[in-house]
């Protein structure tokens, strides 16, 4: 049984087309600059936007829940930097991209910042995993996985 299966997957990898994760598209790059700036605006409906309307969030070891739960949570973050009552930023750091035109497989690392007047500044590295897809022109990201804090020694070395 198990030898079948591991025929089995192997099978399925080697009918993936050789390009995959040749190439990722400069599309994916926009879409993450397209998350680090809705942060840093506080452009709350924007950043919903970018994820599929039936998308999860596996936070670590705290974890799922549909993405609409989530974004809940962060509004007030969003509008407070939009109001200017605070600054926020991600970053990004992609070390393994897997991806054909409509499907891509991200992993890498964030980094999110956020400093306000009335609370001590945060800086969160994390290990991520993010599954996309692209629907009537659009990446959308339909599971985020927040898989454990990182390092600033890995963030280092993923730049």
């Amino acid at each position: 049984m198990t030898r079948n299966l591991i025929l089995t997957a192997a099978a399925v990898l080697l009918t993936l087309p050789a390009t995959a994760s040749a190439q990722v598209p400069a599309e994916l790059d926009d879409y993450w600059a397209e998350i680090s700036r809705t942060v840093a605006e506080g452009d709350f409906d924007g950043y919903a936007r970018l994820y599929h309307p039936d998308a999860v969030l596996v936070a670590g070891g705290s974890g799922s829940l549909p993405i609409e739960k989530a974004l809940a949570g962060w509004k007030q973050g969003f509008d407070d930097t939009r109001d200017g009552k605070a600054e926020a930023g991600v970053d990004f750091r992609l070390s393994i991209r897997v991806n054909d035109e409509t499907t891509a497989h991200e992993t890498g690392i964030f980094r999110y910042t956020l400093e306000s007047a009335d609370a001590e500044a945060v800086v969160a590295l994390v290990h991520f995993e993010a599954l996309l897809v692209k629907k009537d022109g659009r990446w959308l990201m339909v599971m985020e996985y927040q898989k454990e804090p990182a390092t600033d020694a890995e963030w280092d070395a993923a730049g």
